[in-house]
This record gives C-alpha cells, structure tokens and sequence, in this order.
C-alpha cells in the first residue's frame, strides 16, 4: 500500500486588521520598528522554527504593502473583517494549494513580533503528540478585577486563570470546521483560535510560554517592542 505522507507543520499569520488601539496611523502590524514593519519582524522570528515548512501571510483585499519586503513566505489577500474571518479564509486558501487536513497550522499574531524560536519549538514538541494541540499561554499572577465606571468593583478569582497567546497549534481539519460553524453568527465569542476549539468540545493544551511574548496594541508597547528589538540586535 502507498504510504501516507507525514502531517505537515504550517504556519499562518492574520495581517488584515486596523490595529485602531495602537492609535493614529498606519495599521499597527506595518508600523516602523527597528527599521522594519512590526510584522516582517514577526514572520522573520517563524522563519527560524525549521520545522515550519509553509508560512502564510494573511492581508486584506488589495493590500500590497508587503509584498516589497516578502522573502520566503507567502502572501494571500483574502482576509475578512475580523481575525477569525482571516484565519478562516488563510485555512481555506492552504487547502487550496496543497495542504492536508491532517496538517498541523500554527496560527500566530501579526503583533507579537518578540516571540522566541524555542517558544514555538516548546509548543511544537508538545502538541505533535496530543490528539488535539493547543496554545502558548501564561498563568496569570496579577490579582484580577472587575470594572465599572473606572472603578473597581470585584475582585476575580485568578485560580486556574491563564493569559492566552500564540502561536496557537491544532489540525487543519479540526480547527478550520471549528471556526466555520460560528461563520453565521460573524464569529460571536470567538476571540482566538483555541475558543472555537473549546466551543467544539476540545480542550487545548496550554503550554507555558514567555511574557517577553507581548501583543504590541498600544503606544507604548511600540515603544517597548523597538527597544527589545535593537538591544537583541546589539
């Protein structure tokens, strides 16, 4: 019998959005850091996991600003009008050109342009053998409260509570029928990748991943991002 082909590990990154909280401007993942758009950074960082043998860019409609700096990745513009609308059509578009259901996808954010190479090695060494995958997160260790009108007003129970980020790991298949069937509803609560698993009945493994791993969404994150960045260079 002919043997089956070894899932492949993929890697794709939603670049469609506005990044609206980062202020005026240039949609954050395009402003300048260290010399370069925040998310050549970001795809540079995938670039050094060797296992990662497709990575995908996912923009908007007509967006070309990428395409000057593309080295190695691919570029396609069917994003939608939200992140998991992006990763939806990024799954279909790897389907289309080649990839497998079984086919692992590591999809990451555009903003988090300080991840580590060994952090997404840590990751893929632990979801290659599970049966469902899961997610670079971090326990929380601040205590949490609950706002109203700029004040607190309770305080949460941070037991258990850990702080999602990404790159998020699962199986082509599974995690683009998870997002399909909350298209209708224009994704309501699905905030990452790992929810829509969860609302199938998954339940993601959360391995622990690093602070320095930050979204960039606000100003001073820039700020930081850029510092981090030229002192790594250095």
């Amino acid at each position: 019998m002919p043997s089956v082909p070894a899932p492949r590990i993929l890697a794709l990154v939603p670049c469609a959005g506005s990044g609206s909280r980062a202020g005026p401007g240039a949609p954050k993942q395009y402003r300048p850091l260290a010399g370069q758009p925040l998310v050549v950074h970001t795809l540079s960082a995938l670039q050094r996991v060797a296992r990662i043998q497709r990575l995908l860019v996912v923009v908007a409609p007509g967006d070309a600003t990428l395409a000057p700096h593309r080295r190695g990745w691919e570029l396609a513009d069917c994003g939608g009008a939200s992140r998991a609308a992006t990763v939806l059509a990024g799954l279909a578009h790897l389907r289309a050109t080649g990839a497998g259901d079984a086919d692992w996808v590591l999809v990451h954010d555009a903003a988090r342009c300080l991840v580590s190479a060994q952090d997404v090695d840590l990751l893929i060494d632990r979801c290659l053998p599970d049966a469902v995958g899961g997610l670079l997160a971090l326990p929380v260790a601040d205590t949490l409260k609950r706002e109203a009108a700029g004040r607190a007003v309770a305080t949460l129970e941070r037991g258990g509570a850990w702080l999602a980020q990404t790159p998020q790991m699962f199986r082509l298949a599974a995690l683009h029928a998870a997002l399909a069937r909350h298209a209708h509803s224009g994704f309501a609560g699905i905030t990452d990748e790992a929810s829509a698993m969860e609302a199938a009945g998954h339940r993601p493994l959360l391995v622990r991943g690093s602070w320095q791993n930050v979204k960039v969404t606000y100003p001073e994150d820039l700020d930081f991002a850029d510092r981090v960045l030229r002192n790594r260079r250095a």
